[in-house]
C-alpha cells in the first residue's frame, strides 16, 4: 500500500536505496512501479548523483543537456520519480548523508538507516528510517596519485573539473591539461574544450592499444567504440592531442599553475629520462580512474572482490544480492563500468528485491558490459613505477602534510609494511578525506601487496554530539 509523505518516516519501508544516481534512481523507481514502497535518500539536493549533476536553477542553464551523455536515459526516470513522489510511493530525502546502516534493535530482519542532514550534514541527524531490505547506490570518488606540485592552486581532479562546468557552468582556467589515466578523461577534455577552454593535451598513463587483448569484449560493445570514436572526433575538431603512455611527472608556480612536465612513461609507467616536455597552462584536470564507495556496506559485512585496477568492489551474485542477506548493490559500489549498466544493475536488484521473473534480456547485457569494464580496468590500470614520480618533499597525505619521504622512513627505518601501521606511525590517512585522497599511494609506497578494503564505522562525518543522541 502507497504511503503518504507524511507517515513515510515512521513505517516500515519495503526498500531503502543509498544514493541517487543511476543505479539508485533506477532501481527506486522500477521498485515503485513494482508495488513497493521505497525511500530514497541522498547527500545531493536532486537525483543525478555524480554522472548527472545539474547546474543550480539560479543559473538558469538553458541546454544542461549538452553538458551529459545519454541525457533522456536520465530525464524519463527523474520524471518517473516526481510522479511516483506525489503518488506517496517513493520518498525523496535529500540532502541526506547516510553514516550507517545497522539491524533493527527491535526485528533483526529489518534495517536501520542512520543520516544526518543538510548541504554539508551539519543540521543535525534525521529521524531513524527502517526498511526490509536496503540497496547500496554509493557511486564512487577519484582515485589521486601525487606527483611534484600536485598541491598548487589549479589542479583539479578530472570528476572535479567536470563537476565545476556541469554544476557551476565553470571553468577551472583556460588553458588546461588533463592527464591520468582511464576514460574518463576523454569525456572531461572534450566538455572542457567545448565549453570554451584550450585543451593542448589529454596524456593517457595507460596504453588503449592494449583493448585489442580483449577483442571479443569489444566486439561485444560496438556503441562502446562508437563512443569511443566520438570523443577522438569531438577532440581532433578542438585541435587536441592525445597522448599515450604519458604522465604528467610536476607541477610547476608559484601561486597557481603555470605549466606542467609531461614525460613518457615505460609500460611500468616508470619516467623514460630526456622525454619531459614543458607546457604552460593555467590549470590541469588530472584523475587515474574511479574507486568504488563502499562504506557502509562493508561496515555491514559485504564482501569484496578484488578488481582488476587494483581496488575492491562489492561482491554481487546475479540478482544483485551481496553477501549479507536482505542487503542488495547496483552501480560502481560493484565495481566502476558507467551509467548505462548502473542503470541495468538498479532495475535488476528492484526486480530481484520485489519477486520478480529473471530478466534475462537485462541479464545479458549487464554481463556484457560488466565485461567489457573489466577490460576497461586491466588497461587503465596504475602500474607500480608511478612512485618514481615523487620526490622526498612530496605530499602524499594533503590533509596532514605527510611526504613521501616520511612515508618511506616509516618503512625503512620502522617497519610498516601496510597502509594502517603507515597511517599510525605518520598520521597519513587521518584528516578529513580519511584516506579517500591518499589511500592508494599510501599503501603502494608501504609495500603492501593486498591492502584490505576501506571498513569504517562511519561513512561520512558526523558530530559527537549527533552521534551521543543516536
Amino acid at each position: 500500500m502507497p504511503v503518504s509523505p507524511s507517515d513515510t518516516r515512521e513505517s516500515v519501508h519495503d526498500l531503502a536505496v543509498i544514493g541517487a544516481g543511476p543505479a539508485g534512481l533506477a532501481a527506486a523507481v522500477t521498485a515503485a512501479d513494482l508495488g513497493l514502497t521505497v525511500a530514497l535518500l541522498d547527500a545531493a539536493p536532486r537525483p543525478g548523483g555524480q554522472f548527472y549533476r545539474q547546474p543550480a536553477p539560479g543559473l538558469g542553464a538553458a541546454r544542461p543537456q549538452a553538458l551529459h551523455h545519454s541525457w533522456g536515459a536520465f530525464t524519463r526516470r527523474a520524471a518517473r520519480l516526481a510522479a511516483q513522489r506525489a503518488a506517496g510511493r517513493v520518498h525523496h530525502l535529500a540532502e541526506h548523508h547516510v553514516w550507517a546502516v545497522t539491524r533493527a534493535p527491535t526485528d533483526p530482519e529489518h534495517w536501520t538507516v542512520h543520516a544526518v542532514t543538510g548541504p554539508d550534514g551539519a543540521d543535525g541527524p534525521a529521524p531513524e528510517l527502517t526498511a526490509r531490505h536496503v540497496l547500496f547506490a554509493t557511486g564512487a570518488y577519484e582515485r589521486q596519485l601525487p606527483f611534484p606540485g600536485w598541491t598548487l592552486p589549479g589542479v583539479v581532479g578530472a570528476a572535479g573539473a567536470q563537476a565545476m562546468l556541469k554544476a557551476g557552468l565553470v571553468l577551472p582556467g583556460r588553458r588546461i591539461v588533463v592527464a591520468g589515466s582511464g576514460p574518463l578523461l576523454l569525456a572531461v577534455a572534450g566538455s572542457l574544450a567545448a565549453a570554451g577552454a584550450r585543451v593542448p593535451v589529454v596524456a593517457e598513463a595507460g596504453d588503449y592499444r592494449a583493448y585489442a587483448r580483449s577483442p571479443r569484449a569489444l566486439a561485444a560493445q560496438p556503441r562502446k567504440l562508437v563512443e569511443a570514436a566520438g570523443h577522438a572526433a569531438g577532440l581532433a575538431r578542438h585541435g587536441v592531442r592525445l597522448r599515450s603512455r604519458s604522465a604528467v611527472t610536476a607541477v610547476h608556480g608559484t601561486d597557481r599553475v603555470e605549466a606542467v612536465t609531461l614525460t613518457r612513461l615505460d609500460r611500468d609507467w616508470r619516467p623514460l629520462p630526456g622525454t619531459g616536455v614543458r607546457i604552460p597552462c593555467d590549470a590541469l584536470a588530472v584523475g587515474h580512474g574511479l574507486v568504488p564507495q563502499l562504506e557502509p556496506a562493508t561496515g555491514l559485512g559485504c564482501a569484496t572482490r578484488r578488481t582488476p585496477d587494483g581496488g575492491h568492489a562489492l561482491v554481487v551474485d546475479g540478482r544483485q544480492r551481496t553477501t549479507v542477506r536482505g542487503i542488495w548493490a547496483a552501480g560502481e559500489t560493484c565495481g566502476v563500468a558507467g551509467a548505462e549498466l548502473a542503470f541495468i544493475e538498479g532495475e535488476l536488484a528492484a526486480r530481484s528485491i520485489a519477486g520478480r521473473g529473471p530478466a534475462g534480456a537485462l541479464r545479458r547485457r549487464r554481463d556484457r558490459l560488466r565485461r567489457f569494464a573489466l577490460t576497461m580496468a586491466a588497461v587503465h590500470a596504475p602500474r607500480p613505477g608511478w612512485s618514481d614520480w615523487l620526490r622526498t618533499d612530496t605530499e602524499v597525505c594533503r590533509c596532514e602534510e605527510v611526504t613521501a619521504g616520511r612515508i618511506q622512513d616509516a618503512v625503512t627505518g620502522l617497519g610498516a609494511r601496510d597502509g594502517r601501521t603507515v597511517k599510525l606511525l605518520t598520521r597519513a590517512g587521518m584528516g578529513w578525506c580519511q584516506g579517500r585522497m591518499c589511500g592508494t599511494a599510501v599503501t603502494h609506497l608501504a609495500g603492501d601487496p593486498d591492502p584490505a578494503p576501506t571498513r569504517r564505522p562511519l561513512a561520512c562525518p558526523i558530530v559527537l554530539d549527533h552521534l551521543a543522541d543516536g
